[in-house]
């Protein structure tokens, strides 16, 4: 077994809500074996409050994000990507060979049979909180 920390990149297009869904459940289950962190390929320049809120529902972190862009991580200095994973289809770069997993946005209404971002939704409901898109 290694002790190594592996990098792992999630990429959407505007870095609002899914790929820091996926970097803040990485964040705190993957601690000490992978570090997370997220990019869009067109940030919209600040985190839908609903993916905090959906992270604190489930008691993980929520402290330090930003939409930023994916040049950061090809900037000189960034740290080097061991897995890059797209949660949108529209993220990934059309060069690249990927296995893309989209899942809906939750700002455009996710459905209760959309996915993992629905199932968290689902439950912010049955908790008494109403999701209002931003």
């Amino acid at each position: 077994m290694t002790d190594r920390i592996y990098n792992v990149l999630f990429l959407c297009t505007g870095n609002t809500a899914r790929s820091v869904l996926a970097e803040g459940i990485l964040r705190k289950d993957g601690a000490g074996r992978f570090r997370s962190f997220s990019a869009g390929s067109t940030p919209k320049g600040v985190v839908n409050p609903f993916a905090l809120k959906v992270l604190a529902a489930y008691d993980y972190p929520t402290d330090g994000y930003r939409s930023k862009s994916w040049d950061e991580f090809a900037a000189p200095g960034a740290p080097k990507m061991d897995f890059v994973f797209t949660v949108c289809d529209n993220a990934a770069p059309h060069d690249a060979q990927q296995d893309a997993c989209g899942f809906t946005h939750p700002a455009q209404g996710a459905s209760v049979n959309s996915g993992v971002v629905s199932d968290l939704t689902a439950h912010l409901v049955q908790q008494g909180d109403v999701y209002h898109p931003v």
